[in-house]
């Protein structure tokens, strides 16, 4: 490490000029002082200090753990609260002006989760005010680079795992099992929040969570005698806690949302979004108004042409999903929209699914998807980040990581929405013109629902509210309000500011730096150079995409706050 000769500092004067300064980048790096776990913060512009502190920092915002339960009480919180101040001490002593812009983004991309971190412990407190916080097991992979929401960190995915288990494997999922009845034992004294619409939905959370729970019993049945007693007990102590909820919650009676100004002050300071609350209402409104328009313009095109009708067999199923993803690869192909790789049509193969039978309405997205099966295909760009990041991963390891507090949502969730509208004007639908009406009743959707989250932060709608909204707005009845899909998001969005706006500004924010780097490059712009660029940075902010890609680093990045006032 190489040291500047400036003077040494306390932690309270570093921590002091972290509090008041507009930026951490440039200017003189302060000196030594205490650090964290001990031993002297010392200047820097070494960025392999850099890693070296994202390896300690990770390892720093995991809870401690007691009998091997995590430790989310109100003491561990405030100690684990009192220490980071030290952690950004010895970030802002690491220099990063000199680097190249890429580690220069490394180093934003570690204060972001430092203010995320501060945002959980000042606001956000899931481990006092969200019930749901405590659902440990998880069935499905999502479709993005980490758990969406925030997530308690005894979390066990089941469905990462090969079956029947291995040895290795059912040892682990006996010893993570068996600590869900201490940990909800624990949940009990640690939730003390009155968020009326976080309690009311909780309990269906843990509905989920027992579901879950009995499904992986009989799959896993006859493992071994400890993981089996393990499953009987979660059982028996998530059904006990999701009573406790049901019972509790109708005491609880205040807002869940976080208030418009500490929504703002998340987007810009963790989710590096350049947006106040109320532009980002503007720009739904904008985005429900154009879609909706644009989908009844379609409909009276198409008005001589039947309506798609929804696949209703298990053959037809196979064939014409497998079908689009051979018309979806070969249309990337084709148009060369990015460069491809073996591992993508797999990535999209995986997920066509099985045919499900129904008398009545599917979920919001099976509606869309029975009806054009194409169009959820254009969405799977998910999983070709996914598969990205697995084949061709990133060589910076803080990029390599999955980020923390959902930074990633507007640049994944933007990229997949806008994908869908994207590829339409690329001509993907031409031969399906009926198709290309449910891509705008799927941004009616986005926009309509993102509405809905935004509003119950700032504490206009409650969750109910919300979901009658969305679903006033959507057309042909695909999304009733009182249905899991609506329901289900709305209580996502409230757990996560910013998310439910993702889709949109992210999609937004893509296109403005698409149109940027098009006028920057002029004729040497070509959309697979776009796409190729873009994905090669990772799954991080757009606003930092933009400054690597461009060069021009957005001036908000410089007024970055590391800490907000409640």
């Amino acid at each position: 490490m190489r040291t500047s000769p400036s003077a040494c500092l306390s932690v309270a004067l570093v921590s002091a000029i972290l509090l008041l300064s507009s930026g951490c980048s440039g200017g003189d790096s302060p000196g030594a002082a205490p650090a964290a776990g001990g031993g002297d913060v010392l200047a820097s512009n070494s960025y392999d200090d850099l890693l070296t502190l994202f390896e300690d920092w990770r390892e720093f915002v995991r809870p401690n753990r007691v009998d091997g339960v995590p430790d989310y009480s109100a003491a561990a919180m405030a100690a684990q609260q009192a220490q980071l101040p030290a952690y950004r001490a010895r970030l802002a002593a690491v220099d990063p002006s000199d680097w190249p812009i890429e580690q220069q983004i490394d180093h934003y991309l570690v204060r972001a989760e430092m203010n995320g971190l501060d945002f959980d412990h000042r606001v956000r407190k899931p481990w006092a005010d969200n019930p749901a916080f405590y659902v440990t097991i998880f069935s499905a992979q999502s479709d993005v680079p980490a758990h969406e929401g925030p997530i308690i960190d005894a979390w066990l995915d089941t469905w990462a795992h090969e079956y029947p288990l291995d040895a290795a494997s059912t040892d682990l999922f006996a010893e993570r099992i068996a600590t869900i009845p201490a940990l909800l034992r624990q949940a009990r004294g640690n939730l003390t929040g009155n968020g009326a619409d976080l309690w009311r939905m909780a309990p269906r959370s843990f509905a989920a969570q027992s579901g879950d729970l009995q499904a992986l019993a009989g799959r896993v049945a006859g493992s071994s005698a400890e993981l089996d007693q393990a499953i009987a007990a979660a059982i028996a102590a998530t059904d006990e806690f999701r009573a406790w909820l049901a019972a509790e919650s109708p005491s609880k009676t205040g807002p869940s949302g976080v208030g418009a100004g500490n929504h703002t002050w998340y987007l810009q300071n963790v989710h590096l979004v350049d947006y106040t609350w109320e532009q980002e209402e503007t720009l739904l409104e904008h985005e429900l108004a154009r879609s909706l328009t644009s989908l009844r313009l379609e409909e009276n095109r198409n008005r001589d042409l039947p309506m798609p009708t929804r696949v209703d067999n298990a053959e037809d199923y196979d064939r014409v999903f497998n079908a689009a993803v051979d018309t979806m690869i070969a249309f990337l192909e084709e148009e060369e929209v990015f460069s491809m790789r073996d591992y993508m049509e797999p990535a999209l193969r995986a997920r066509v699914g099985r045919f499900s039978p129904t008398d009545g309405l599917r979920g919001f997205f099976s509606e869309i998807s029975y009806r054009g099966p194409l169009t959820m295909r254009n969405h799977d760009v998910h999983w070709i980040d996914l598969a990205r990041r697995e084949f061709q991963p990133h060589e910076s390891p803080i990029r390599r990581a999955s980020p923390l507090y959902n930074m990633y949502d507007n640049r994944s969730e933007g990229m997949a929405t806008g994908f869908e509208e994207w590829m339409m004007h690329a001509g993907l639908f031409d031969q399906q013109p009926r198709t290309r009406e449910l891509i705008w009743i799927l941004l009616v959707q986005r926009a309509a629902r993102g509405l809905g989250g935004l509003r119950q932060h700032a504490g206009e709608y409650t969750l109910q509210e919300a979901a009658e909204f969305a679903s006033s707005w959507v057309p042909r009845g695909f999304l009733p309000a009182d249905g899991a899909t609506i329901q289900g998001e709305e209580h996502f969005y409230l757990t996560q500011p910013g998310y439910g706006t993702s889709y949109i500004i992210g999609k937004i924010e893509i296109e403005k730096l698409l149109a940027e780097r098009a006028k920057q490059l002029g004729d040497e712009f070509t959309i697979k150079r776009f796409f190729d660029e873009f994905f090669a940075a990772g799954v991080i902010p757009v606003s930092l995409i933009r400054w690597q890609l461009t060069g021009n680093k957005a001036s908000f990045l410089d007024a970055l706050q590391d800490q907000g006032t409640e």
